[in-house]
Order: structure tokens, then sequence, then C-alpha cells
């Protein structure tokens, strides 16, 4: 049990590496520099390479990579050359924003998306499965930047139901924090509703056709009762592993939505500073959001023995 674990965790760890090494490397491809930013336009070539060297942006990129990796390792992400701010307050700040929209957003998604697949495995190929399958179809073609631009139209603008942008923190009262990640939520939670429903309707239509099923509904068991006890657990291994999947890729994956909505979170932080150059925090960020996508990939993996016993006897047998 030991070695796959600690097999696992060289993995993940090689995923960090990989994944932080790639970024500085692409940031590299990029023209301009953070001195260049930092100065202006009007900036002279030899104010740019004193404020090069100051930040020690004038060293070859691998001596950058390894000097933040040092740091790294012993939980320094750096300073911000930009805003001079650290790297980990800086996360730490916007974290919440983006932790909350990602959460929420898989928490519509897996509700939604339960009730919609319950009711197609039912009786497949009925009216309500081919509606059903057709409003998934809808929710799938329809990206989150599509999506938010038409939410903002019609809830907030057309009938003002929620505010247009910015965000309210918890501090400020439940009330106007939901109101202000509602829709960004929803935003973001209608291609995963898509997605988790097909997923889940096929394996529960697989699972409802297995004998132990038609066991179960021998015994006079309740239809409702055999989906729920007997037919669901089984069937949400793909789930599970793809909502897993997801929400490591969500955290990362607000950018776009963050900037629809002014949101202060992870998503804005990644993009103005790739448009700044800010190569320290662009590194912090992805190396944090790698290592959330890798620990929540881990604890998928394990959730499994706890989401159906058969796991469990065959690990003992």
């Amino acid at each position: 049990m030991v070695l796959p674990v600690l097999s696992r965790i060289g993995r993940s760890l090689l995923v960090v590496l990989l994944v932080t090494m790639a970024v500085v490397l692409l940031m590299s491809l990029a023209p301009g520099s953070a001195a260049e930013v930092i100065l202006g336009e009007a900036a002279t070539p030899e104010a740019v390479a004193a404020l090069n060297a100051k930040l020690g942006l004038d060293q070859p990129l691998w001596a950058q990579y390894l000097n933040w990796l040092g740091d790294a390792v012993r939980g320094d992400l750096g300073e911000s050359p930009v805003t001079g701010q650290p790297v980990t307050e800086a996360i730490v700040e916007r974290l919440p924003v983006t932790l909350q929209l990602a959460v929420m957003a898989l928490l519509l998604a897996l509700v939604v998306s339960v009730l919609l697949a319950v009711a197609s495995a039912v009786r497949p190929n009925s009216l309500v499965d081919r509606a059903i399958n057709a409003v998934s179809s809808v929710f799938l073609s329809v990206p989150a930047f599509i999506a938010g631009p038409l939410l903002i139209y019609v809830f907030a603008l057309q009938l003002g139901w929620f505010p247009v942008t910015g965000w309210s923190r918890l501090s400020d009262g439940i009330g106007p924090n939901l109101l202000g990640a509602l829709l960004p939520a929803i935003a973001i939670a209608l291609t995963e509703i898509a997605a988790f429903h097909r997923v889940l309707r096929a394996d529960l239509i697989g699972t409802l056709r297995e004998d132990f099923v038609g066991a179960a509904r021998a015994k006079g068991m309740s239809g409702a009762y055999v989906m729920l006890r007997h037919a669901l657990r089984p069937s949400s291994f793909s789930l599970v592993t793809l909502a897993g999947i997801n929400l490591g890729r969500l955290i990362g994956g607000t950018v776009i939505v963050e900037s629809l909505f002014a949101l202060p979170g992870l998503g804005q932080l990644l993009a103005t500073s790739i448009v700044t150059r800010d190569v320290v925090t662009v590194q912090g960020v992805v190396a944090f959001i790698a290592v959330v996508y890798v620990g929540v990939n881990t604890a998928v993996d394990l959730s499994y023995r706890l989401i159906d016993p058969r796991i469990r006897k065959v690990a003992t047998a």
C-alpha cells in the first residue's frame, strides 16, 4: 500500500515540475519583459537593462527557474516584480473567490446532472429522455464566454435580478455574495452539466440491466429505492472521476468568467500577470493550480473504495 502511494506522489511532483518548466519556456517566447512594463514605453534600453539586472531577469532562463524552484520548495513562491506583492499573499487573497466559483459550479452541475440522468435512464429513448438530451446538447455547445454575456444580458441587464459585475465577500452578507456568485457559477456549470449527464446516463442504463438490479426488483423493491440504493452508487465511478478532474480544472479555468464578471479571483490574477509579463506570479499561480489538480485526482482515486464496496473486497482478496 505504501509503495503505490509513494509512486503516486512521485508522479504528481513530476507533473508539477514539468508544468512549471513549460510555463517558463512559454513565457520566454513572448516579446518584452516585466522591466519594460514597469518602466513604460518611454524607458531607455539602459534603464530597462538596469532594472532587469536588479530583478534578476538578466540571468539565463535555467538559472532563473532553479532559483525560483529552490525558493518554492521552501514554500516561498517569490515576489511579483510588477506589484511588489508576495505571490503567496496574492494567491491567498484571491483563492476564496475562485474556490467558491468552482465549488458552486461543480455542485450545481452535479445536482442538476444527477436529476437529469436519473430521469433519462428510467425510460431510455422516451420523450423525456430525448428532450433532456436535446437540452444537454445545447448546454454542451455553449462555452462560458458565450453563456456569460447571455446570462448578464438576460438576468442582470433586462430582468435586474443580479448585479452586472463585481463581487461581494461573505463578510458583506451571504445574500449579496450569492447574488454576485450565482451567474458566474451557472455560466461555468452549463457545460459541466451536459458532460456529467451524458456520462452518468450511460452508466446508469448499463447498471439497470445488471442481474443484481433485476433481483432487487424481483424482491418487490420500489423503483426509486432500486435506483438510489443499488444502481446510482456503482454507476458513479465515471462521474466521480470526471468531477474530481474538473474541479482542479475549474479552479484554473475561470479566467474568462472572472474577466467577464470583473471578479477578483485567481483567473483574473493570472490573466493580468500574463499581460504584464509577470513571470514570477504566473509560475506561482500555475504551480498552485497544478498541486491542487494532482491532489484532487489522488483523492478521487482513493475515494473509489468508499463508493463501491466491491473495490474493497477485490483489494483485500
